[in-house]
């Protein structure tokens, strides 16, 4: 009787990659095996395909890989942020307020900060700063006079001046004293120019967090004042006659903060400051607790690093009772609370989709059913073992079968054997491995030798992209994102492979994977067709990652497209920007491409003098290092 084979559904692969765990209701998977996002979490009525945008972007003449933004994910970021926070304040009958100040670290591109203070404005949501240039970016952009503008980092004198001025167009432009040197300074720019700041101080807890950004937090952390030195600020200023000047109280727990009794540990920490501050005579009004609201990047709701255990509403109810119940303890009045939470806003936002352009399958040559009577007898011992292996022998064949292959190659070191003989040794080496993968799935409990053969037996996947330029988390930390295909889903992924990119470098790959169970080696893909594209996605890559990309190899920005859902299911592109060229990054690091253009001119013409070209050839050669430079710097079909 000839088995049922099972067919394979969307929904079986929503399921295999996890895409309702770390989608939060932007993703999902359509009938007809695409992926598809939407504006309104949980909402696919008016979703859009991603194969429909890609066919889009390439009808506009943009090439593989793109960044796409959903404008609309992020201005659904924003109202969930505060509308969470306002709910909590209601329903716990809070006397404070909250304020949003979104970190331009995060993602400082123009097109993603004018969105966040457009959006934004309804809930006076502001910004934070940390460096000059973010801080004039934070002046040019800004008009909302109730949102707060919080100034963190080291400070200059003409850091300071800003920030005054700031504070003299009606802005609540706030200077955080990270170090015990800034304040002099502050209030020597402030006397002379008869300017009152809002002043804020950062205080180190003692609280800190887990995670890849532990050192954020605690007694060692880099930025902020210990107790001691915060004394010191107060009475520095009650000498100048500027302690009503002090209002804010700002800490940072660290950028990814996956447990909530960490976060409601230093809330804790952070009112009994603050309430100590109100007892010196600070004229308190706001409680900064910096970033920290994690997204949960594998879907696991648990403590990993590249999760949360808790809800956003949970944070947020925890954050305002934590405040309440220190402060109303202390008799003390409820503060605006602001929280800095920019990789919640910003990282669902973005994707980086690229395509496949070749793979490199693990698929050993077949094997004859007897070996030539002069085989060396290491690989007729290797090919023995090949066909004695069984489920009950499999760890007894893997052990024999890498004894033997490491026999074949000292012989072939020791001159004994051909190549062509070591190929065939390796040959039956890597057959017997596939085979000892297969047997391996039926095994009750796996061998811990034979943990890594899923990774070792991986396809490798070559894509049209720079981890070092748009990944570089995932590279430099560790960092786990959604990786998966954006069609063919309602096909069975028949291949484990992992990813590598373009850069010619051994780190310029993808080989951690987020799973249900922690992290695995390897990810399910399909096998690629003849003259048909497969096209893969980064998601939740809004976050850092434009801003900490690299030139390596000399790969500059990818194309970056935005696209506006609308709520009949269709969509408008409402920006693109053209990505760096050849002659973009060339200048980037110091090259003159008009000496460079006249250099190779010479060369060219030397070689028509040598009558190695003609004049033809020269003008076609030439012609061609011009469109060179003014080409795509990623892969082009």
């Amino acid at each position: 009787m000839t088995p049922i084979l099972e067919r394979w559904t969307a929904e079986r692969s929503t399921e295999l990659y996890s895409v309702r765990e770390w989608g939060a209701g932007f993703f999902g998977v359509s009938e007809d095996g695409n992926l598809q996002v939407t504006a309104n979490p949980g909402c696919f009525d008016n979703a859009v395909s991603i194969p429909e945008i890609i066919a889009g972007v390439q009808e506009r003449g943009l090439d593989m890989p793109v960044l796409l933004r959903i404008e609309n994910i992020l201005d659904t970021q924003i109202s969930l942020l505060n509308e969470s926070f306002l709910t909590a304040i209601k329903e716990l009958d809070y006397r404070g307020a909250y304020s949003g100040a979104y970190p331009i670290k995060v993602n400082q591109q123009q097109q993603v900060v004018e969105a966040v203070t457009r959006h934004g404005e309804k809930y006076h949501h502001g910004l934070e700063a940390g460096s000059k240039a973010e801080l004039i970016a934070a002046m040019g952009m800004f008009r909302d006079t109730e949102a707060v503008m919080v100034c963190n980092g080291y400070k200059d004198e003409e850091f300071i001046d800003l920030g005054l001025h700031a504070t003299q167009l009606g802005f609540k432009c706030v200077l955080v004293i990270e170090m015990p040197g800034e304040l002099p300074l502050i209030i020597e720019r402030s006397k002379a120019k008869g300017i009152r700041p809002i002043l804020g101080v950062r205080v180190k807890l003692s609280a800190h967090a887990n995670g890849l950004w532990a050192e954020s937090g605690g007694d060692r952390s880099i930025f902020g004042l210990n107790a001691t030195q915060i004394i010191d600020v107060i009475d520095q200023l009650e000498k100048a006659d500027m302690l009503d000047c002090l209002q804010l109280l700002h800490y940072h727990l660290g950028s990814q903060i996956p447990n909530i009794r960490e976060i409601r540990g230093a809330v804790a920490e952070a009112s009994r400051v603050y309430a100590g501050l109100v007892a010196e005579g600070a004229n308190m009004h706001y409680l900064d607790l910096g970033g920290g609201l994690a997204v949960d990047y594998d879907g696991t709701q648990t403590n990993f690093m590249s999760s949360r255990n808790y809800s956003l509403d949970e944070y947020c109810i925890d954050v305002v009772e934590g405040v309440m119940t220190v402060l109303d303890e202390q008799g003390v009045e409820h503060p605006t609370i602001i929280t800095e939470s920019g990789r919640a806003l910003v990282a669902y936002y973005s994707m980086l989709l690229f395509n496949v352009l070749d793979a490199a399958c693990f698929a050993p040559d077949p094997l004859p059913e007897v070996l030539p009577e002069n085989t060396n007898i290491h690989i007729q011992h290797l090919f023995d073992t090949l066909k004695a292996l069984n489920l009950r022998n499999v760890q007894e064949c893997f052990n024999d079968t890498l004894y033997y292959r490491d026999e074949v190659r000292q012989a072939f070191s020791g001159g004994k054997i051909s190549f062509r003989e070591r190929a065939m040794g390796e040959n039956v080496f890597w057959e017997t491995i596939r085979r000892i993968g297969i047997l391996a799935k039926d095994l009750p409990s796996l061998p811990q030798e034979l943990e890594g053969i899923g990774h070792a037996l991986s396809d490798i996947y070559y894509c049209n992209f720079s981890v070092f330029q748009s990944l570089p988390d995932a590279w430099a930390i560790g960092q786990l994102f959604p990786i998966m295909p954006v069609h063919r889903l309602g096909e069975k992924p028949v291949r484990e492979g992992i990813l590598a990119d373009i850069t010619c470098d051994c780190d310029g790959k993808i080989d951690r994977f987020i799973d249900s169970q922690g992290v695995k080696r390897t990810m399910p893909l399909h096998e690629l067709k003849d003259n048909e594209e497969y096209y893969l996605g980064a998601f939740l890559v809004g976050a850092y990652q434009e801003t900490l990309g690299d030139l390596h190899n000399l790969l500059g920005d990818t194309n970056i497209v935005t696209v506006k859902i609308k709520e009949n299911g269709e969509f408008d592109f409402v920006g693109e920007m053209e990505g760096d060229t050849v002659e973009d990054i060339l200048s980037y690091v110091e090259y003159d491409t008009k000496y460079l253009l006249t250099r190779f001119r010479e060369t060219a013409e030397n070689a028509v003098r040598e009558k190695r070209i003609t004049p033809t050839q020269r003008r076609e050669i030439l012609q061609a290092y011009k469109t060179g430079l003014q080409g795509y710097t990623y892969f082009e079909r």
